[in-house]
């Protein structure tokens, strides 16, 4: 992302590009119809995308004479990555990522069938998965270790849509 953080907190500063955000979380649209829906003239929606752009956080693709606009999502949440707490910790070879876990964190686990789940993280009751040096694992947090220095990326997973549904059944 090449939108820098002045570009970026300034793309975020207004609540009518916000609101171009949020239209555009449902898919794309032409800059038209954006204007409509959200209430604001065309030359105001053209104005707002253009500081969205530059803090490329949407793209426009160009067919002919019609031009879409359209979110940039990984832009979007390599944007909020950022914003990720960041903690170093040194442990012993073979320790599992469940005790490295715990010794920076208020860890709850929760055993399912034969596996470990994590349930909670400092208070945090959600799903949890991770990925040591950007490769998810198959294992469980109790029987992943560690042989190697690695960076753990531990994700909760929250409510984020990526596509919604909604499935009428033909009577």
């Amino acid at each position: 992302m090449n939108g820098g953080g002045e570009n970026l907190f300034k793309a975020i500063s207004s609540d009518t590009r916000l609101s171009i955000l949020e239209s555009l979380s449902e898919g794309e649209k032409h800059i038209s119809g954006l204007a409509r829906e959200i209430g604001i003239s065309v030359p105001v929606a053209a104005k707002h995308v253009k500081v969205l752009e530059k803090a490329e956080l949407i793209e426009r693709k160009k067919f002919g004479n019609t031009h879409m606009i359209g979110i940039k999502l990984n832009n979007v949440y390599s944007f909020l990555d950022r914003f990720a707490e960041n903690r170093k910790l040194e442990v012993e070879e073979g320790t599992t990522l469940l005790e490295a876990l715990k010794s920076v964190a208020a860890v709850e686990v929760r055993k399912m069938g034969d596996r470990i789940k994590v349930v909670s993280t400092d208070g945090e009751e959600g799903f949890y998965v991770y990925e040591v040096d950007g490769k998810f694992s198959d294992k469980t947090v109790d029987e992943y270790e560690f042989y190697e220095d690695s960076i753990v990326e531990w994700k909760k997973l929250i409510p984020v849509t990526k596509k919604r549904l909604f499935v009428n059944i033909r009577r």
